[in-house]
């Protein structure tokens, strides 16, 4: 490989020939060799969003040469295009608060905005990586402003998988409504109630879990940009933040607003713990849901067996024709990933000191993977398991009529010292509380099925 040779504040490196990264992103190429992963292309992206808008906000206040703002915006705009995304080679842990990808940024559009301007790579006669594309600019207010864009607009992709979500469960809540089982609580047989009921109950749970993200996407909304090295907007234009955020709203059709104290968007990191609690509050409802699901399909002999998911791999390599529920399983796999991200976020946020928090590389890692890998998981959850999930009804109903707990409805009736009675005899016997019923005479048959009607066992009101 072939190198050329930039200079730093701490001397001579070599950086391959043709790459479009420079000094700083090289020494920490080399440095932090830690996880084999570079940062990713939305984080990217979302810096080079920032900085094409700061730099239009700069070209704006005329504190930038025009040729050279507008070399930097072109090439910002290839890089959003998909250009250059292999001149990121930082590892996503990389040094504190993010220094080596705020300059790899800073790096990779000045080369290539030099490059368009007829000089050549690594020389920086007309474009400097600090100079210009970092105009204004500090990694402690760039590296947490790019942190919550990203983090916003992978938002946006997880909202439109929960509403799918949410929409599919209403489907089936819809589907199943008429179909009567027994509920259980503490494991053990309890009243009747509708397959619709519990499906209608998950919608409303992942609907509300929603709302927590929904107070993060507007806390994510409020960037610190403009805050320069300590908060204080050192070397900053005073109109530059609240333009450099216009610029990017506009840009993004996301409502992003300047932060009303500058400081504060430094120190702390708020809403990356609000994003997190969301992510946990959706991923606590969605675990005890898809546990519901696996319980429910188990069988398809000796378990409950009341539902059947869709079959969409072998489930065993030895026993022939088993079928597992593969992505309830996958859910839970992923979730409890999301809740371990969850947790680094927490720590990382609590670490601020003074005027920085340099845990943010991080942050960003683990809030990219979680968002990433809810967002694909209920996606595929979504259709390959709710869309087709199938109620046994005859099971079900089996369920609802042996279960002793379905004596409950006939005490305003016949009597709760009979109900006691019929409830013995049904267990002793191994048969439904209607026969039993039926059998002994207690009511006729046509006052029996207008008692067990699915519509008055499963919904408030008082027995005539």
């Amino acid at each position: 490989m072939e190198f050329r040779i930039e200079k730093d504040s701490l001397g001579e490196v070599k950086v391959p020939k043709n790459a479009y990264w420079g000094s700083q992103a090289e020494r920490s190429r080399n440095l932090f060799q830690i996880s084999g992963l570079t940062v990713a292309p939305d984080m990217i992206r979302a810096y080079i969003l920032l900085k094409k808008s700061c730099t239009r906000a700069n070209l704006e206040l005329g504190l930038l040469d025009e040729k050279v703002g507008k070399a930097i915006i072109q090439a910002a705009d290839e890089i959003l295009e998909g250009k250059f995304l292999d001149q990121f080679p930082v590892d996503v842990f990389h040094m504190g608060a993010g220094t080596s990808i705020n300059m790899n940024c800073n790096e990779v559009l000045a080369n290539r905005a030099e490059e368009i301007l007829g000089g050549k790579l690594g020389k920086y006669k007309l474009v400097n990586p600090n100079d210009h594309p970092n105009y204004g600019q500090s990694t402690n207010d760039t590296f947490p402003s790019a942190m919550r864009i990203m983090s916003r607009i992978a938002l946006s992709k997880l909202f439109g998988s929960v509403d799918r979500l949410q929409h599919a469960l209403e489907a089936k809540a819809s589907e199943f409504d008429a179909v009567l089982k027994s509920a259980r609580t503490h494991l053990q047989d309890a009243v009747p109630i509708r397959l619709g009921q519990e499906f209608a109950a998950y919608a409303v749970a992942v609907a509300k879990s929603k709302r927590w993200l929904e107070n993060a996407a507007y806390e994510l909304e409020e960037l610190g940009i403009g805050g320069s090295a300590a908060g204080t907007g050192l070397n900053t234009h005073p109109d530059y933040r609240a333009l450099a955020v216009k610029h990017l709203a506009d840009e993004t059709k996301l409502p992003f607003r300047p932060a009303p104290d500058l400081r504060e968007a430094m120190q702390s990191n708020l809403p990356m713990a609000a994003l997190s609690s969301g992510l946990r509050m959706l991923a606590l409802e969605l675990t005890r849901i898809s546990n519901d699901l696996r319980l429910m399909c188990s069988g398809p002999l000796t378990g409950m067996a009341e539902i059947v998911l869709p079959a969409v791999q072998p489930g065993s390599s030895i026993m022939p024709g088993k079928i597992n529920p593969s992505m309830a399983e996958n859910l839970n796999i992923v979730l409890y990933q999301v809740l371990g991200q969850c947790a680094a976020i927490d720590y990382s946020v609590q670490a601020g000191q003074l005027e920085l928090n340099v845990m943010m590389p991080g942050m960003a890692f683990s809030a990219r993977f979680a968002l990433t890998i809810l967002s694909n998981t209920l996606d595929t959850f979504t259709k390959n398991c709710i869309e087709g999930i199938k109620a046994d009804k005859d099971r079900c109903r089996q369920y609802a009529e042996t279960s002793p707990s379905l004596a409950t409805a006939l005490n305003p009736h016949i009597g709760y010292q009979m109900a006691a009675k019929v409830v013995k005899r049904s267990l002793h016997e191994k048969r439904t509380i209607p026969e039993i019923v039926l059998e002994e005479g207690l009511m006729d048959e046509a006052t029996l099925k207008r008692v067990l009607d699915p519509a008055l066992l499963t919904e408030p009101g008082i027995p005539k």
